[in-house]
């Protein structure tokens, strides 16, 4: 099983640079990074975990630089998004982000997807909270337009752009309905989220990854209805705290891949961290 790794990365952690060096000499697979552009203080949505909001979310380095850094002093390093709070983006000007940070790597890029739990955030972005998955998904639509070989319209409910020359494309090249890097969709499971990632994206990215057992049939179900080959689903567990046990039993699931929760933390304390984790890779 391929073992990536997660972290709030902030001003006042390891550096990217450091972080993505250390985990190319160790083997890692990949580096994810979170979003959030700004955590208001007049906050009534809970943190979802229950208790006090964690002093890194309102210090996280935005993803694409971090992962830009990484790019740079590594050759074999998966990069991700965990994730892309893509309704909070102007889509034409994030397609462009993406592609150029996958181009620019090689074609190491993944797109994590989600939608979002802050609702004052969302919201100073403009967004409105019931509608906010069907503008994701409207907004990955007019991506996957932009990426297109050849120059290719998009009208949705949100938003549209002519056909266009759009370059650099990203590496990968269209499979099924998806175009554009490796696309996986967070969120907890269920029909709504299963129907999102059977129509724009690769597979999922369910966080903690509990309950895979229960939930992978149901995903399956829906994503061959759609006319998606079994074969080319992903899913891929994030912000995992793992034991052996755990990870064997991804492992009897089909699990490829796994992400794995790094503390935000200094230098000292992440190289330690990853010291324990390649111990039992």
């Amino acid at each position: 099983m391929r073992i990536a790794v997660t972290i709030f990365l902030t001003d006042e952690t390891i550096t990217p640079v450091r972080l993505a060096r250390e985990l190319e000499e160790r083997g890692f697979a990949g580096l994810y990074l979170p979003e959030h552009t700004h955590v208001p203080v007049e906050r009534t949505t809970p943190y979802p975990p229950g208790g006090e909001l964690p002093r890194e979310y309102g210090r996280t380095l935005d993803p694409f630089v971090a992962l830009g850094q990484a790019a740079a002093v590594t050759e074999r390093l998966g990069l991700g998004t965990g994730i892309t709070l893509v309704a909070q983006h102007d889509p034409i000007a994030l397609a462009k982000q993406i592609a150029t940070l996958d181009h620019l790597s090689g074609g190491r890029l993944t797109l994590g997807v989600g939608f979002g739990w802050n609702v004052e955030e969302a919201a100073d972005h403009g967004v409105q909270w019931r509608t906010r998955r069907e503008l994701t998904r409207d907004r990955m639509r007019l991506m996957q337009a932009l990426w297109a070989d050849e120059p290719t319209a998009y009208e949705g409910e949100f938003g549209g752009v002519r056909a266009s020359h759009a370059h650099p494309k990203p590496v990968q090249k269209p499979r099924g309905p998806v175009t554009g890097p490796r696309t996986l969709v967070g969120g907890a499971a269920g029909p709504k989220l299963f129907a999102h990632i059977a129509e724009y994206a690769d597979g999922w990215l369910p966080i903690g990854g509990h309950g895979l057992a229960e939930s992978l049939p149901v995903l399956r179900s829906i994503w061959t209805a759609k006319g998606r080959a079994p074969s080319a689903l992903q899913t891929i567990p994030y912000a995992v705290l793992p034991t052996p046990g755990k990870l064997a039993h991804y492992a009897e699931l089909g699990i490829e891949e796994t992400v794995i929760q790094l503390p935000s933390t200094t230098e000292q304390e992440v190289l330690k961290t990853l010291d324990k984790y390649t111990a039992h890779m």
